[in-house]
């Protein structure tokens, strides 16, 4: 598996910087956003799957590792610096690793939250 990490435009100038996220550019429709911040330096979360949901992963501050597992357990290691993303479709294995103590994680998604759609146990992953 090759993670294909990509950058956002961005709009920088004296004022500030201005980075836009065009929809009509993404696999799926947004139907959830959330963020992942205070995360303590070098901590790893994520570590699940979803039957249903794809996601987008949008480094939005700070250095973020993410690892991607296919279904024959094959794995691509990327860090994604500011302004850089990596999109993870579904009944992918994903985890993120928080390098710097300061970072923002923001997480776009194909799907309203649902309990039922998290894979927990690698296991299980392929069952259904």
């Amino acid at each position: 598996m090759k993670i294909r990490k990509k950058k956002l435009k961005a709009f920088i100038d004296e004022s500030g910087s201005l980075i836009p996220i065009e929809f009509k550019d993404i696999d799926f429709e947004p139907k959830r956003l959330f963020y992942a911040t205070n995360v303590p330096k070098n901590c790893r979360r994520g570590n699940h799957s979803h039957f249903k949901t794809r996601q987008l992963l949008i480094c939005v501050r700070g250095s973020i590792g993410v690892v991607l597992t296919d279904k024959e357990y094959i794995s691509d290691y990327v860090i994604l610096s500011e302004n850089e993303y990596v999109y993870v479709p579904n009944l992918i294995w994903d985890a993120q690793d928080f390098l710097t103590g300061n970072d923002v994680l923001l997480v776009l998604c194909s799907t309203n939250f649902d309990e039922k759609d998290y894979i927990y146990d690698k296991s299980v992953m392929y069952e259904k």
